[in-house]
């Protein structure tokens, strides 16, 4: 056995294993999220996150969800990601840039007394297209659109922030049985690739409150790209305004989005929760 240190770290409630990878590589880390994030035996958590030096950034972020299968982009992660480069490596910057499997993101770091409060995330554009998400519905959108899942429909509006996401909107979702309608969705035939589901109530204007299932994961506290999906799709469907600042309430907490049209920023804090060392 081979023990190395780890940083647990989350952003409102979805929580990771951080490495740091900078000197040396895990190996096999699909075999290690699944082992790491089992919450009764080991660590728990939502997946790990390995930070690798990068060619082309100031890091690089690999997440793997807590089935092993490797994730294209997190929100929160990322986020923990700007806080741990400036807090443990030393990088003192307050824009850093991350590469992910969704390309480069721009990170703005807002920084008190030597310590990463909060994150915004420049989340770059959202993909609108239902074949770049991906989804299998017609036309160059499924904005409002009839799925059928597990039998009963429901509208939904597809948007892929670097990973597929596909947004109910609705009542309470505190009713609503998130994980046998969750995993129902993630594996429709709709969705190749699988996919999260927010379910949404628009509790005022630009303001929504969501519950999230994710692909790999199952119901998290929180979802960053999931948020913005919501804000994107809420922009779409009518019910919140463009450019203008969309409170997205998690079962963890708060995450604020604005929509330009041509991008997505996401605003919300990173923390730390306790180091220790897990055999691999």
């Amino acid at each position: 056995m081979s023990k190395r240190k780890f940083y647990k770290m989350h952003g409102i409630g979805n929580d990771y294993i951080y490495f740091d990878c900078f000197d040396a590589p895990i190996y096999d880390p699909a075999a290690a999220a699944k082992k790491l994030s089992d919450r009764h035996f080991s660590v728990g958590g939502d997946g790990i996150v390995l930070i690798l030096p990068s060619g082309v950034a100031d890091a690089k972020m690999r997440m793997f969800n807590a089935d092993g299968s490797e994730g294209k982009m997190c929100g929160n992660a990322i986020r923990c990601v700007g806080k741990f480069l400036y807090e443990v490596r030393g990088l003192q910057k307050n824009i850093i840039t991350v590469e992910t499997l969704s390309g480069i993101k721009t990170l703005q770091l807002f920084v008190q007394n030597g310590e990463v409060v909060s994150v915004t995330v420049d989340m770059g554009r959202a993909e609108l297209d239902p074949a770049k998400i991906p989804a299998r519905f017609e036309g160059d959108r499924a904005v409002n659109v009839p799925l059928t899942v597990g039998g009963v429909k429901y509208k939904v509006t597809c948007v892929s922030m670097g990973n597929p996401h596909c947004v109910v909107f609705g009542g309470n979702p505190d009713h609503i049985d998130v994980e046998k309608i969750g995993s129902q969705f993630e594996n429709c035939s709709a969705f190749p690739d699988r996919v999260n589901t927010e379910f949404i109530e628009v509790l005022g204007k630009n303001e929504l409150k969501m519950r999230v299932w994710e692909r790999g994961s199952g119901e998290t506290l929180a979802c960053g790209t999931g948020a913005c999906a919501a804000a994107v799709a809420a922009v779409l469907n009518g019910y919140c305004e463009e450019n203008a600042e969309i409170s997205v309430h998690l079962r963890g907490g708060v995450l604020t989005v604005r929509y330009t049209g041509e991008s997505v920023f996401m605003t919300g804090p990173a923390e730390f929760a306790f180091t220790g060392e897990a055999d691999l």
